[in-house]
């Protein structure tokens, strides 16, 4: 009975550091799409962004995070098979690129924090590619989780559908960055 509880507690702190690192990365392009406001606008808005940020980071993205990564030691610890498994080992290696996102996403709340209403030095377009990164780990932490062998033993059909997955969505984070610069230029 332990170890479901402990998967439910689990998924739902992983949705939850999902959730939070969603935001985040949304707030910095925010942030960042303030470069073209005027001084006091921009100033207010930088402020509001960075405020936000750090809360959301401090309060749920880090705290959802430390429970996602205890209750997932937990199970590894209560089902110690899991650590003999193939698809385990491709799930990891997916947890350590959530890792380092992790780290890349703490090194800009820190530049925020340290920014004083100064801009981001990531360009727009950067910021707008890095948010989808999350959405790729999601992706294949979660098929991977599902289809446990046969991941395995479809491995390249599944590599195909992922690539597939991220060139729609970065063509589409494309497109719509280019509708809001014409956009943001017709108003000018």
């Amino acid at each position: 009975m332990l170890y479901p509880i402990i998967k439910a507690i689990h998924i739902i702190f992983m949705v939850s550091y999902f959730a939070g690192i969603f935001y985040l990365v949304r707030l910095f392009v925010y942030y960042k799409d303030t470069d073209e406001f005027d001084e006091v606008k921009q100033k207010i808005l930088r402020n509001q962004y960075s405020f936000m940020a750090v809360r959301l980071w401090n309060i749920i993205t880090v705290p959802a995070g430390i429970l996602m990564l205890l209750s997932g030691l937990t199970m590894i610890y209560l089902n110690f098979g899991l650590m003999k498994t193939p698809w385990f080992h491709l799930k990891l290696t997916f947890l350590v690129g959530l890792g380092i996102y992790h780290f890349w996403c703490w090194k800009r709340v820190k530049e925020l924090k340290n920014l004083n209403g100064n801009t981001l030095s990531t360009p727009n377009i950067k910021l707008r590619q890095f948010n989808e990164i999350a959405t790729f780990i999601l992706f294949a932490v979660v098929f991977t989780v599902i289809l446990k062998y046969s991941v395995i033993q479809y491995w390249w059909q599944l590599l195909l559908g992922f690539f597939g997955i991220v060139i729609l969505i970065t063509s589409i984070v494309k497109v719509v960055n280019k509708n809001k610069d014409k956009t943001t230029k017709s108003k000018n």
